[in-house]
């Protein structure tokens, strides 16, 4: 679903529905407490958050494994595949597309190798079957299944932790609290605007950007479209590159394109002679015989000190 603009405020709908949030966060808190992860003989590394909705966390993970393909590793993504029906699979994007794996799995495949299960611990084993001498969840920092050896959590600091009520009140999916002091390091995405860092000691800080990568030609029109929980991020990243942007059209969050939605679209930037952006995340899941009449704005994440980070994972690894 498109993130609630009734999470960033306490208002009146949020704190109708405070009562539930606070159940949900009850429930959170419960569920790490009853439940054991596994351990596996190499290192896990988790890319996750305290808030539903986007906050960058793959991308952040496509950086990272870079990194560390960079330092000589063989890092494999373990997922549980949301949005698709296949289980206990390594994805092959010549084979695979999104309705078998889902969207980011599909996506993460571009950069390492990716063991899909539900049950993380699962994922795992078979990434190790297939080489794999470092394990990158992307999300799960709430998965019980596998003990991480280093977690992340990732900031949207434009958004911070909203009103701060658990789902469905807010965006919370753990109190905030509770969350940092299982986290071994924290990346902050974009300008600190809630000051998150003054709230957070004793563990260490990367900040970053998520940064467009300008297309070859900007002197056109658009028509933006996105299935992800902020779309307005990447309508402003289009702005950025200096794209003119005629209509924008939301659909939910992990939204599965039917054809004659992706149909509907390509006659509607025909007649207004413009060409369609969307996110790489979305163009995963067109048909390959369409999404030549797709673009997409490719991402990265820029590190304010990369090296940094780098010599922290060293460190930790």
């Amino acid at each position: 679903m498109k993130t609630p603009k009734y999470w960033q405020d306490k208002n009146l709908l949020s704190k109708l529905l405070y009562p539930l949030g606070k159940l949900y966060l009850w429930g959170s808190f419960i569920n790490s407490k009853i439940k054991h992860p596994k351990k596996i003989e190499k290192k896990v590394i988790c890319i996750g958050n305290l808030t539903a909705g986007g906050t960058g966390k793959t991308p952040c993970s496509v950086s990272i494994a870079k990194i560390l393909q960079e330092m000589k590793y063989k890092p494999f993504f373990v997922s549980r595949g949301y949005g698709g029906k296949l289980r206990n699979i390594l994805v092959d994007k010549k084979v695979h597309s999104a309705q078998d794996v889902g969207d980011e799995p599909l996506l993460l495949s571009n950069t390492a190798p990716v063991a899909i299960n539900p049950n993380r611990y699962l994922a795992a084993q078979k990434a190790l079957e297939y080489g794999a001498d470092i394990i990158i969840m992307d999300d799960g920092f709430q998965n019980q299944s596998l003990q991480k050896d280093i977690s992340f959590l990732v900031f949207d600091g434009e958004f911070g932790c909203g009103n701060g009520y658990g789902i469905p009140a807010g965006p919370m999916r753990e109190d905030f609290a509770s969350g940092i002091k299982k986290a071994q390091a924290i990346i902050i995405l974009g300008k600190d605007k809630f000051e998150l860092a003054k709230k957070i000691h004793n563990i260490p800080i990367f900040y970053g950007t998520i940064s467009p990568i300008k297309p070859k030609f900007t002197e056109q029109s658009v028509i933006a479209f996105a299935g992800i929980g902020r779309p307005q991020k990447f309508y402003n990243s289009l702005i950025e590159c200096g794209l003119n942007i005629l209509e924008t059209i939301d659909f939910p969050d992990h939204h599965q394109y039917k054809r004659e939605e992706l149909l509907f679209l390509i006659e509607k930037a025909q007649q207004k002679n413009c060409v369609l952006y969307t996110t790489s995340k979305d163009f995963v899941k067109f048909p390959k015989d369409l999404q030549k009449y797709f673009n997409t704005l490719e991402i990265e994440i820029k590190w304010q000190d990369a090296n940094a980070l780098k010599s922290f994972l060293s460190q930790k690894i």
